[in-house]
């Protein structure tokens, strides 16, 4: 049986406990510490973090995300330390509210309840929660889970679209991809009833509810799941933030929940839903054309005061990344999921 140590983090005076065979993100996440983190696979360095006392190693993680300087000077990646002694680390990415509102990661068996096709390669899938898991279950509006693969010990990541796991399911927006590992069972390898074994939550991609700024959200594709969450939260709870959301399609068709959106902008006053179409659009549109982003400079003079969210393929977030710096958008002032290239291709 594994020794167990304990982690404290500072600044934020937080300790929890960590079995040696654990990452000490995986520690966290079990005793319902939200840190901040991406891929939780080492590649994407948003949990990257400073050692300053203790017997620390890392298994195998990418270069990109921890460059061989950076570990010589004492900094690690948490999805991929374990700890061999009493252990203090110096967060460098956190947010102290979200640490401590954490919930537990748990693990439970649903069952797909519905499957809808909304375009030519984004589905809408229902997963039915047990009425048990629906208490040991719970997640932050603009959370994620881990799905897994059917037959394998693999995993894909999907944010839920709807806000509580009290509403008796889990609902996902997600996009195909031809031989994807799990996408693909979406056209012809998943049935109703079937059974489906998450894990969860991750992520902090929520909202801030202690802010009051404008609130703007930059999406696109299945990327509007997180944003709908949210959106929901804001209704449900009767928000008044204003709040602007920016989403990019290619074509017309390719514009997704434009009921659900519209019902929505009835129920939050301050809410605008701003549609962008990028390729082929019809002779009668009269919305907006370019890209999300080119349309976001087009619309917005000044974002510096504002909450900004951005959930859509790695391309437009890096895109938007570097528009908000521009812009003078404060680093702490931006949310978003970080997830690898690789794993968003092979969903």
């Amino acid at each position: 049986m594994a020794d167990t140590h304990k982690v404290r983090f500072e600044p934020v005076g937080m300790e929890i406990e960590a079995d040696e065979d654990e990452t000490v993100l995986d520690a966290a996440f079990r005793q319902g510490v939200m840190l901040i983190h991406g891929c939780k696979e080492g590649q994407c360095s948003a949990c990257k973090s400073f050692l300053l006392d203790g017997d620390l190693q890392m298994g195998r993680y990418s270069t990109f995300a921890l460059p061989d300087f950076e570990r010589d000077e004492g900094y690690v990646l948490l999805c991929r330390s374990h700890i061999y002694s009493d252990t203090e680390i110096e967060l460098v990415n956190y947010d102290e509210d979200m640490i401590r509102s954490g919930l537990p990661v748990v693990t439970v068996q649903t069952e797909v309840d519905s499957l809808v096709e909304l375009t030519h390669d984004i589905s809408l899938l229902r997963l039915r929660l047990p009425a048990e898991s629906q208490s040991t279950l719970r997640f932050h509006p603009g959370q994620y889970v881990d799905i897994t693969v059917p037959g394998t010990d693999e995993h894909r990541s999907f944010s839920m679209a709807n806000h509580s796991a009290a509403e008796g399911h889990l609902e996902f927006i997600i996009k195909r991809y031809p031989g994807g590992r799990f996408s693909s069972l979406l056209e012809d390898g998943l049935a109703v009833g079937d059974p489906l074994r998450v894990t969860g939550p991750y992520g902090t991609f929520t909202l801030r509810v202690a802010s009051d700024r404008r609130l703007v959200f930059i999406g696109g594709g299945a990327g509007m799941a997180p944003i709908l969450s949210l959106l929901r939260q804001m209704a449900e709870s009767g928000n008044e933030r204003e709040a602007v959301y920016y989403y990019g399609a290619r074509t017309e068709g390719d514009l997704i929940q434009l009921a659900e959106l519209a019902h929505l902008a009835e129920q939050l006053p301050s809410f605008r839903f701003v549609p962008c179409l990028s390729g082929r659009r019809p002779r009668d549109w009269a919305g907006e054309t370019g890209l999300v982003t080119d349309v976001l400079e087009r619309q917005e003079d000044d974002l510096a005061d504002c909450d900004v969210y951005l959930c859509g393929p790695p391309p437009m977030i890096d895109a938007a990344l570097s528009l908000l710096a521009g812009m003078g958008v404060p680093e702490e002032q931006i949310f978003f999921d970080k997830f690898t290239i690789t794993a968003a291709a092979g969903d």
